[in-house]
């Protein structure tokens, strides 16, 4: 996982800043992290401009640290924003 994102634990999260060229790159990661959400099962918090999203994955309710599922699409966001770049 990148060393962008950034653990915390009050409460427990991830978080990390994605930026973006222009709005139809930052439109296109968002619906494709939309897809990678579905199949994980997972809905992290996400707050974005024109060209940044701010993403924040949260752990479970009754757990005080990040679960394999949390790191895991941390990791798949990482792997989309690589290629994404690349493009």
């Amino acid at each position: 996982m990148s060393e962008q994102w950034q653990e915390r634990t009050r409460p427990v999260r991830l978080e990390r800043r994605y930026d973006f060229p222009d709005y139809d790159s930052l439109r296109d990661f968002l619906d494709d992290a939309a897809d990678i959400s579905e199949r994980e099962g997972l809905f992290p918090d996400m707050g974005f401009g024109r060209d940044y999203v701010n993403v924040t994955i949260h752990g479970d309710e009754d757990s005080s640290e990040l679960g394999e599922a949390q790191r895991r699409l941390a990791e798949a966001y990482e792997e989309l924003f690589s290629a994404r770049k690349k493009d």
